[in-house]
């Protein structure tokens, strides 16, 4: 495990059994990641390393609806078929046992969201109205999401964790305020947006 000192809120007296308000990501976070995104914007006709869904924005309505709809069928047939990343289901759950509240951003679709914590048998956990999809709130990076769980839950914004797996999830949880726990990569890349690094989620449950 690793922990930046950024700040006094989240420095290393924090314990992390402690808190009580968890948002997570989905792909990659709490599934092993499928998405092939280069070959995602090869079939879209979008850059290489363009953001897929801000770039869906800029088309015109019937080019962009219909990238849409190819975009969420793609996705319901790997959401049907998801696994659940080492760790996910006991951490959740051992969350969800102790009362914590919990809630999904994701920068996919909603509908999908609940289909693949359904395919991991994690649907008990979150409350339909405590997920979020691209559609309930602005894709990260942007902080509206977690700021939708801040005012909600009725908390600071220090005492939400925002678990996630990339970038875009350690500065979501960064713009809000939040803290942050980068999972399921071999390395911390972005030391001063993570606040704890962890392997998998077997090994944050572990320091719960």
């Amino acid at each position: 495990m690793t922990l930046s000192n950024a700040t006094d809120a989240n420095s290393p007296s924090v314990n992390l059994a402690r808190l009580t308000h968890w948002v997570f990501d989905m792909d990659g976070t709490l599934t092993v990641g499928v998405h092939d995104f280069p070959a995602i914007r090869r079939k879209l006709e979008i850059p290489d390393g363009a953001d897929i869904l801000h770039h869906l924005e800029t088309l015109p309505a019937a080019e962009r609806d219909a990238k849409h709809a190819w975009l969420l069928e793609h996705e319901r047939e790997l959401a049907m078929r998801s696994t659940a990343a080492t760790g996910a289901v006991e951490l959740v759950q051992a969350l969800c046992e102790r009362g914590c509240r919990l809630g999904i951003l994701t920068r996919n679709a909603k509908e999908l969201a609940h289909i693949t914590l359904e395919a991991i048998g994690l649907d008990g956990c979150f409350a339909a109205d405590e997920v979020l999809g691209r559609d309930e709130a602005p894709p990260k990076p942007h902080a509206g999401g977690l700021d939708h769980f801040i005012r909600r839950w009725q908390v600071a914004p220090s005492q939400v964790v925002m678990v996630g797996d990339s970038r875009l999830d350690l500065e979501c949880g960064r713009a809000a305020g939040t803290r942050t726990i980068l999972v399921n990569v071999a390395e911390n890349r972005w030391p001063a947006l993570a606040d704890w690094h962890h392997q998998d989620c077997r090994q944050l449950l572990a320091q719960l």
